[in-house]
């Protein structure tokens, strides 16, 4: 489909080719769908949709791919009846018994080779009969014959070619047609700007949500993927405010007879991130994961986003939601385009921040490692479990360690060295919250590495991890906290209220030279100290730490997703025994906001 015109696209724009050409408004209607008015059940609740993040396949990364072959017929051509239903195959063989069983289509399924979309008479998507001959319920029925789940696809708005100079009629909605549903101007809405925004102020717009939930219901689907929703896929303002779209999705398909997964695409605003929780099963964080090029993904193109993107997210996830980090792909080698050591941390991260655990690969392709990294029974178990994901607990810095408290009092542990040469990575027990022994468990490698007292290191390679079960068997640290606005402040520094910290302010305005130093700061032997520093920053900052008037080290700080939200990270600190100054300096650039320390009292 893609002309050469499209090639000059920077990589993370060229997600908008998908639906660009429906911006024409270009439509074959063909006269289907009968009008099913039997009264459906009542749907299950979300938290029994979405208990686990769901675990399955999607069709766009390999329709995205240049890699040789994919896309015979064009962009996007791989994206067929046939070769979804190789890949259901593939899955039901390989991946199902690990607890993979969504089977996700994604965008085109209702496009010609040549981009052209078809609706029935009804304004909704239609398959194209030469990617689906036999049909979409048909496909989702064989799917279901596999004792797996079905995923559909659609971009947010009322299509331009459904629109059909406003007088196509909806579904079981007498009276009402498209131009009832949409703004008199026409104002174009997503992330692409393929649709009419839809005016959610007259009752006909949510019939046609409704028309077309009990449309993917009838069909047997049991996920929704829609996409190009904002606030988010780089679009903001009114036009690009879909939250009443959600809000009607979730509404229609609590009516639609059938329980469907709602999961929300792409890139979304972090400052509606409640929206998307009471609307919806899952949310994409980021932008697309995949490269746009001859492989799959490449680790620089956003792969390594993630560990700065995740942070922000990290409370909002839980049964019924899930942070949404994008494909897994990690298990055709040479075709993903990364090595082994980025493809095993891009599997742990996805493992401990309980993202949805959804490859792209060819499962028909997987080889020896990628099918480990895709079925390791213990990893899978960290990801299911239920427990809130991990979260780093030191600075974004280029080696970092993640860690979660588990309900049985275990900590799950990843380091990461995100560097492009080797290096060591440390994760010192006190940043976990306690000090002496504990014994450590290396889940990829099962292997029980023994007790370790007060830290573990690890020499890693370029974009390397490792990834532990560590179980304490020591003692709870005792801490002293220290409020930053009881410190000395200068240049710009400036004390702020703030409702989210601890005695409900912080000190703010660090940029161009303002620091805040920290006095009297006791501590009873000399020593490399991991501080606790409570922050708040609305995006990714770096600030200089120091003691005592010594050299200065550079942090970076993940944002904290919004200027009203306090999140903690452990720095080193190297401390005399005795009284001690620690201060914080913006440099010549801009830093967080600085709520407080926590200082443990043995080193």
């Amino acid at each position: 489909m893609r002309s050469s015109s499209y090639s000059a696209l920077p990589a993370r724009t060229l997600r908008a080719v998908v639906v660009l050409a429906l911006a024409a408004g270009v439509t074959a209607a063909v006269p289907t769908a009968r009008a099913d008015t039997t009264a459906p059940p009542a749907a299950t609740t979300s938290t029994e949709v979405a208990a686990k993040p769901y675990m399955g396949w999607t069709s766009w990364t390999m329709q995205s791919s240049k890699y040789p072959g994919l896309n015979p017929k064009g962009d996007y051509s791989y994206l067929s009846e046939a070769n979804v239903l190789k890949q259901t195959d593939a899955m039901a063989a390989k991946l199902k018994k690990f607890g993979y069983e969504y089977v996700n289509i994604d965008a085109g399924w209702w496009m010609d080779w040549s981009w052209k979309p078809r609706f029935d008479r009804y304004g909704r998507q239609q398959a194209d009969p030469e990617r689906f001959p036999s049909g979409m319920k048909a496909v989702a029925d064989r799917i279901h014959a596999k004792g797996l789940k079905a995923g559909i696809y659609l971009p947010v708005g009322l299509e331009k070619g459904a629109y059909g100079d406003g007088k196509t009629p909806i579904w079981n909605a007498e009276g009402c047609t498209t131009g009832d549903i949409v703004h008199d101007d026409l104002r174009t809405t997503n992330g692409w700007d393929s649709a009419y925004k839809i005016d959610f102020s007259n009752p006909c717009a949510q019939k046609y949500i409704d028309s077309q939930a009990r449309l993917f219901a009838d069909w047997g689907y049991d996920f929704l993927k829609l996409d190009g929703v904002g606030p988010g896929s780089f679009k903001s303002g009114d036009n690009y405010d879909n939250v009443a779209d959600v809000a009607a999705w979730q509404k229609a398909i609590a009516t639609a007879g059938r329980p469907i997964h709602l999961e929300l695409s792409w890139s979304l605003d972090h400052g509606h991130v409640e929206d998307w929780k009471k609307y919806s099963n899952g949310w994409r964080i980021d932008t697309d994961v995949e490269c746009y090029c001859n492989t799959l993904v490449s680790w620089e193109n956003s792969v390594d986003d993630r560990w700065d993107d995740a942070p922000a997210w990290t409370d909002h996830a839980g049964p019924g939601g899930w942070n949404d980090l994008d494909s897994l792909n990690v298990g055709n080698g040479e075709m993903d385009g990364l090595t082994k050591a980025e493809r095993q941390s891009y599997a742990t991260l996805w493992a401990i921040a309980k993202s949805p655990l959804f490859t792209g690969d060819d499962l028909t392709r997987l080889d020896s490692y990628g099918l480990k990294l895709l079925t390791d029974r213990e990893v899978i178990a960290i990801n299911q479990s239920g427990a809130p994901p991990a979260e780093p607990v030191t600075a974004s810095d280029p080696q970092q360690v993640w860690a979660a408290k588990n309900p049985n009092g275990t900590y799950t542990v990843a380091l990461f060295n995100l560097s492009d040469a080797p290096a060591a990575v440390t994760a010192n027990w006190s940043t976990l919250g306690f000090k002496g022994k504990a014994s450590v468990r290396d889940v990829w490698n099962k292997e029980n590495l023994g007790s370790y007292s007060d830290k573990i290191t690890q020499a890693l390679p370029a974009h390397g991890s490792r990834l532990f079960t560590v179980t304490p068997r020591g003692t709870d640290l005792a801490w002293t906290a220290y409020e930053a606005e009881a410190g000395t402040l200068s240049g710009n520094a400036s004390v702020a209220d703030c409702s989210a910290c601890s005695d409900g302010r912080k000190v703010g305005n660090l940029y161009t030279g303002g620091k805040v130093s920290v006095n009297d700061v006791v501590v009873p032997k000399a020593g490399i100290y991991q501080i606790k520093v409570a922050y708040v920053s609305g995006d990714s900052r770096s600030v200089l730490v120091s003691a005592d008037g010594g050299g200065a080290t550079s942090h970076k700080f993940a944002s904290t997703g919004d200027w009203a939200t306090v999140n903690s990270v452990h720095v080193p600190v190297k401390l005399r025994a005795g009284t001690n100054t620690i201060t914080f300096d913006s440099g010549t650039g801009y830093a967080p906001d600085i709520d407080r320390i926590d200082v443990p009292k043995s080193s």
